[in-house]
């Protein structure tokens, strides 16, 4: 399927808000990446917000790095890091203002350049193809020489939205060791979708 292009895309205003208005903004739109080796595109279903400083499973909670440094720029930016030395996350870098939140995108449904993302990723059901945080970063060819990339700009892109989908908001994944926000639910999901990385 190819989509036809739109200049609706998400602007830098757009970006400029708190994680936790934006991650469910995002269900439904858009991501796109214009790779040298094949253009990627697909709905986002699923995502996770992290609230800044005071949120123990956000990266921010630890102060500015040179790995989270993007965080604490301007919103409409690509934040990418590695995981467990082998999976790239990558997230938007929202606001409001200089405030660091991030949203996590971790999972799509494909809509153009399923062959890239197969090439990418290898031979499995389209429906896993971008499910899970590591695995929508290969299969979009996304790494860390794209830490930093500007969303209204870039190669990367958020939007135009194809679905108005509905959304359900369960915990996190993966962040046990956040204390009172572990259970608090800020991953926002189109429910039932096989586009998932888990129910």
């Amino acid at each position: 399927m190819t989509l036809r292009a739109s200049v609706a895309t998400a602007d830098r205003a757009w970006f400029d808000r708190s994680a936790l208005e934006l991650a469910p903004a995002l269900l439904g739109m858009l991501l796109s990446h214009d790779a040298p080796d094949g253009r990627v595109a697909g709905e986002i279903v699923e995502v996770e917000a992290y609230l800044g400083p005071e949120d123990l499973a956000a990266h921010s909670a630890r102060g500015r790095t040179a790995r989270n440094a993007v965080m604490f720029g301007p919103p409409g930016h690509l934040y990418v890091y590695l995981v467990y030395g082998i999976h790239h996350c990558i997230n938007v870098v929202c606001g409001p203002g200089s405030k660091p939140e991030a949203v996590l995108i971790r999972g799509a449904a494909l809509l153009e350049g399923l062959d890239a993302a197969r090439a990418r990723r290898g031979p499995m059901p389209d429906e896993r193809l971008a499910a899970g945080p590591g695995n929508l970063a290969l299969a979009f060819g996304i790494g860390r020489s794209l830490d930093g990339a500007d969303l209204v700009s870039g190669p990367v892109r958020i939007g135009p939205r194809v679905a108005e989908p509905p959304i359900a908001a369960r915990p996190r994944i993966g962040v046990g060791y956040a204390g009172e926000w572990a259970e608090r639910p800020l991953r926002f999901v189109v429910p039932g979708d096989p586009h998932l990385s888990r129910p």
